[in-house]
């Protein structure tokens, strides 16, 4: 049986590699197009476009990675195995998953659109583990 701390290293090793998933779509639908340009998306693209949702889906993972990342990475280092907290942990990271599936396949500017419950149930565990890293320490 697998240990409970191992098992959040591994959800933690997905999200990482997740990330750079992300990335490599981001970078390269936005590099095969024509005069593209380092760094810059056109100001005209909206949600209609493939490139402005890898890019957007891309920044909607960085913007939230120091939260999880930090949570994560302090529970590591306090030695925190709570079975509950590796759930915690994959419930986050399927989340943000699903997120991204989503978010690469539907166009949609409606708010809120299917990708948000996704990103909400990422924003609720990831304040559970802070709680529970905060217990730990009183």
């Amino acid at each position: 049986m697998m240990n409970i701390a191992y098992s959040a290293y591994i959800a933690f090793y997905l999200y990482l590699v997740m990330l750079l998933v992300q990335w490599t779509v981001a970078t390269f639908s936005k590099v095969k197009q024509p005069n593209a340009i380092p760094g810059k998306i056109d100001d005209d693209l909206s949600h209609n476009s493939f490139i402005f949702r890898a890019h957007r889906t891309f920044h909607n993972t960085l913007e939230n990675s120091p939260l999880f990342v930090g949570t994560v990475l302090f529970a590591f280092i306090l030695n925190y195995q709570s079975p509950i907290f590796a759930m915690l942990v994959w419930t986050y990271v399927i989340a943000r998953i699903v997120h991204m599936v989503l978010y690469y396949a539907i166009a949609t500017e409606k708010n809120p659109s299917p990708r948000s419950y996704f990103f909400m149930i990422g924003v609720i565990a990831n304040t559970i583990m802070l709680v529970m890293i905060g217990l730990r320490l009183l």
